[in-house]
This record gives structure tokens, C-alpha cells and sequence, in this order.
């Protein structure tokens, strides 16, 4: 069995020829388009989130070798978040390519962070079963190549900085405030304020709550710290 022009494409973007081209078919195929004889990704999934761990603990280790644990955790956690993995599917187009369910689609299912993570890895995971740990890994390092280069900056939590920063001054912890949620329900894009006790604050949107605060921190403390 052959791949699809489109497959054939999205082969290539990854760098990787399937031997086996039903274990790629299978990683984009998401649970509300599966049946008996499709089978969908979820176990794939399971499976690419612990290669794309020991493929990134791995290179954390070698990149940093007087890292302390307490230093490679929040670095490690920056390269495999959901984000970051939803990131890397946008960036070969993944998206484009998912099987999905009517109901998905029309609620905007290629664009989805969750959808697109867990494609990510079952599709990491298809390559580890197709050809072995090392080609997983080659995939990983080079699609993951500039992230694990800068990832000493990219792991700093803004949110945590913050309260640090508000406790180490005798101030209470940061209040986050929805503002604004605005957007269709499938791509909503939230607006929130933080908001420090001695009334210093700032605003940021995101497409979810969480980066939104973790934007809205960060500028913040780039104020503080007179970096802006």
C-alpha cells in the first residue's frame, strides 16, 4: 500500500521514507474519524510522548553537561509541552494532512494546539516504530534543532519569575484577570491583566489562558527590570 500525493508530501517535509506507510496513516488519523478498521492515534501518541522525552532529556544532558537537575527540568518541560509540540506540527504543515471527523473540522480541529501535539508525537512515534530510535531522534533534533538551542531562555516561567520577584519585594502573589475573550468558539483568543499589589500591571492575548498569562507576566517583568 502506497501513500496519498499529500502523505507522500508531509514525508518529506519530516525527512523520513515509511516502510510502513499505515503506521503514518495512522498517526494522523484522530479518534472521531477512527473505526475498527481505522484505527486512530491515541496509542501512538502514547507511545511518541516517551521517545520525544528520552530523545530531549538525552540532548539536554549533552548540551549542558554542568546542568544541575533543578536547571535541565525547566528546559526539559519548555521542548515538551503541548505548545511546543503543536508548534512543531505547524511548522511541517501537520495540520493539513489530519484525519478528522466532520464535527472536528468544522470546530477548527487542524488548528487546534491539543489535536496537533497529539498528532505530533503519534507521528513521532511512527517513525520510532518504522525504522528505529535513532531515526526518531534524527527527526526530533533536527525539527526541535533551534528550540534546543535556545531553550535556556525559552524555559524561564514567567508566572513563577514574577511571583518571585512580588515576594522577594513583601508584595502578595499576582492576580491574573480575564479582560476579554473574543474570537469564534473554536479559536477563541483570551485577554488577561496581571496585576501586582502595588498596582503596576499589564495586559497580553493568547490563544488560551495560560500563554496569555505567561505573555502578560513576562511583560511585566521586562517593565520591572527596564528592559522596555
Amino acid at each position: 500500500m502506497t501513500l496519498s500525493r499529500e502523505l507522500r508530501a508531509f514525508s518529506i517535509r519530516i525527512g523520513h521514507e515509511f516502510s510502513n506507510p499505515e503506521l503514518l496513516r495512522r498517526a494522523l488519523t484522530h479518534p472521531s474519524i477512527s473505526s475498527p478498521t481505522r484505527p486512530d492515534n491515541q496509542r501512538l501518541e502514547f507511545l511518541g510522548d516517551r521517545v520525544l522525552g528520552l530523545v530531549m532529556a538525552e540532548a539536554l544532558l549533552r548540551a549542558d553537561e554542568a546542568a544541575s537537575e533543578g536547571q535541565l527540568a525547566p528546559r526539559f518541560n519548555a521542548l515538551v509541552r503541548k505548545e511546543s509540540c503543536a508548534d512543531m506540527a505547524r511548522s511541517i504543515d501537520l495540520g493539513e494532512v489530519l484525519k478528522l471527523g466532520r464535527s472536528e473540522m468544522l470546530s477548527g480541529g487542524r488548528r487546534k494546539d491539543a489535536l496537533l501535539a497529539d498528532a505530533m508525537e503519534a507521528v513521532i512515534a511512527a517513525v520510532y516504530l518504522d525504522a528505529g530510535f535513532d531515526a526518531a531522534r534524527e527527526m526530533v533534533l533536527r525539527l526541535w534543532g533551534t528550540r534546543i538551542a535556545t531553550v535556556k531562555e525559552d524555559a524561564r516561567d514567567a508566572k513563577t519569575a514574577l511571583q518571585e520577584w512580588a515576594q522577594a519585594r513583601g508584595q502578595t502573589p499576582p492576580v491574573y484577570v480575564e479582560r476579554d475573550r473574543s474570537g469564534p468558539p473554536h479559536a477563541p483568543v483570551f485577554t488577561i491583566e496581571v496585576q501586582l499589589s502595588d498596582g503596576i500591571c499589564a495586559q497580553a492575548s493568547a490563544g488560551s489562558k495560560r500563554q496569555a498569562e505567561q505573555k502578560a507576566a513576562q511583560l511585566l517583568l521586562d517593565r520591572l527590570e527596564g528592559q522596555i
